[in-house]
């Protein structure tokens, strides 16, 4: 495996891996398969074994050779990264050595025009990764003004989020809003840039793709699931790209690792034994070498931990998500 190429270079994937401490007869969980990236570095690393998960149709496809190069050591499920406690169980493996997530769209993803994730490529306003049944188009036709606005303010951290709703609404009535292009446009026209910003889309289309795929609903899920399923001294190592999820991810790490509770001021309140073990500190950040090879690996951020002996907690963490409207109420037009 070490002497192949990789196909994909995924970003923080050689500190990812190091965090894993990957030893031979382990078995490891890539919740985020995609191109393959996080999981050839896991089997190059030791005589190990991995389950790849990826909610991407297309993605467990394209692995197939991966599973045939990897000689039985990888097994490629299609499934959400928020049950990868059933895949392990499914797969006849009750415990872990690690998991490792790569969070948000792939480039693959975005490089197919199809897909609609991108702006830059004109294709069909769709954004599913897998799992849903509910398109952009679908959710920009049916959702009230002001659910588009919280969506693309809470998720997409548009400042201008009211503008864009409204404008969406007014376009909608003119004819369907059904092409990356056509959503591109109307956002253009009321959010301006300058030489050198990101396109003026971007935030609009990361809010709508985080809600359709529910995605930080999945991440929590994943965590909480990570928790349940890998051994005592088992590794979580997540990258993230934005500060939505590297918040979850940063806030889930430290409620888990936290002992004991109070202040000066305040009785001490008792906590469960803590479950995990922060590994860093400070997020891992890309290199400058790194992000000249790949500008996308400018806004990474690696976070790692160590599962203790304590018993997972049985509570969701469900205060960690931001405060938004259900799929199926948005798609009433409440």
């Amino acid at each position: 495996m070490a002497d192949k190429p990789a196909q994909h270079i995924p970003v923080l994937g050689r500190e990812a891996a190091e965090f894993l401490k990957v030893r031979d007869g382990g078995t490891y969980i890539d919740g985020t398969f995609g191109a393959g990236g996080y999981t050839r570095a896991i089997l190059a690393a030791a005589d190990s074994k991995v389950i790849g998960i990826d909610r991407d149709q297309s993605a467990i496809a394209r692995g197939a050779g991966l599973v045939e190069e990897a000689g039985g050591r990888l097994t490629l499920v299609e499934d959400q990264f928020s049950n990868l406690e059933d895949v392990a169980r499914e797969c006849g493996v009750d415990a872990v050595d690690g998991v490792v997530l790569d969070l948000g769209v792939s480039s693959m993803q975005l490089d197919e025009a199809a897909r609609g994730f991108s702006f830059r490529n004109d294709g069909p306003l769709d954004m599913r990764m897998g799992g849903t049944d509910v398109s952009a188009a679908d959710l920009i036709a049916a959702a009230s003004e002001r659910d588009l606005a919280s969506i693309i303010f809470i998720l997409g951290e548009e400042r201008h989020s009211r503008s864009v709703a409204r404008a969406i609404v007014k376009a909608r009535e003119e004819a369907p809003i059904i092409t990356t292009r056509a959503l591109a446009d109307i956002v253009s026209r009321v959010v301006r840039s300058k030489p050198g910003d990101i396109h003026p889309a971007t935030r609009t289309f990361q809010g709508l793709r985080i809600f359709i795929n529910d995605e930080l609903g999945e991440l929590l899920a994943a965590l909480t699931a990570a928790e349940r399923v890998l051994k005592s001294g088992g590794r979580l190592a997540v990258v993230s790209f934005h500060s939505l999820e590297d918040r979850i991810v940063k806030s889930f790490l430290v409620e888990r690792s936290q002992v004991g509770g109070g202040s000066r001021h305040q009785p001490e309140t008792k906590r469960p034994a803590p479950t995990f073990s922060v590994l860093t500190k400070r997020p891992v950040v890309a290199g400058e070498e790194e992000v000249a090879k790949n500008p996308r690996a400018r806004s990474a951020k690696l976070r790692a931990a160590e599962r203790t002996e304590a018993p997972a907690r049985d509570d969701a963490a469900d205060d960690l998500l931001p405060r938004l409207p259900a799929l199926r109420d948005v798609m009433k037009g409440r």
